[in-house]
């Protein structure tokens, strides 16, 4: 193929942080089967596939390494039948919500039916956080923003799958609402819903929490 370029070395010096190949060239790599590439694709986006995992399931903590593992052997198997490497990133998403949804159908918690003419006030709901520590900041600031990621998180535990699996897709991997309506399979319409009610429920639920600090101010 006439627009790869050899990468080796860029791949090299991509371990180290001196240069940065881009997920399309790694895909193309993987394609022809280099593991090289796979290996570098993975330890770039292991963390995000983390993520996703333990704001979609949280009650599966236990699990989640082998989650990840099977998100990666899906990934590498199915690699060399994506046909717009520029779409990876919606395309590994859809793996971990595809496998989000076999585990849910496999456990013997299911995922419960939503209507969307349900009332909000009957599900409590949540959104993630990218919040990346600041080390600069001090010891109460740091304790303060990891009680908040704790009350985020406890609120997503509460927000039905499809809910939680809409409000991570867009929050945590920042995808657009027609590409979340395609991995989850629903329509524009339910997505955008199902997302707006999530973001109302959670800022409902860590209210209290932030007026708490206001007082203490």
């Amino acid at each position: 193929m006439n627009n790869i370029e050899p990468i080796t070395s860029q791949m090299k010096a991509a371990e180290f942080g001196t240069s940065r190949v881009t997920d399309e060239q790694l895909v193309l790599q993987c394609q022809q089967q280099d593991a090289r590439a796979f290996e570098i694709l993975v330890r770039r986006h292991q963390r995000s596939v983390y993520a996703m995992l333990y704001r979609m399931a949280p009650d599966w903590r236990e699990h989640i390494d082998d989650l990840a593992q099977e998100v990666f052997i899906r990934m590498w198997r199915n690699i060399s039948r994506l046909r717009n490497p520029r779409a990876f990133k919606s395309w590994l998403a859809q793996i971990v919500t595809n496998l989000f949804y076999d585990e849910c159908r496999r456990r013997p918690r299911q995922i419960r039916a939503v209507s969307m003419d349900e009332s909000i006030w009957q599900d409590d709901g949540d959104e993630p956080t990218r919040d990346i520590e600041d080390r600069s900041a001090g010891p109460e600031e740091l304790l303060q923003r990891n009680e908040l990621r704790e009350v985020v998180q406890e609120a997503m535990t509460k927000l039905p799958e499809q809910f939680r699996t809409a409000v991570v897709l867009r929050e945590l991997n920042d995808l657009s609402y027609e590409e979340i309506a395609t991995i989850t399979q629903t329509e524009l319409g339910t997505v955008k819903s199902r997302i707006a009610r999530g973001r109302a429920k959670v800022q409902e639920m860590i209210a209290p929490y932030l007026d708490r600090d206001k007082r203490a101010a």
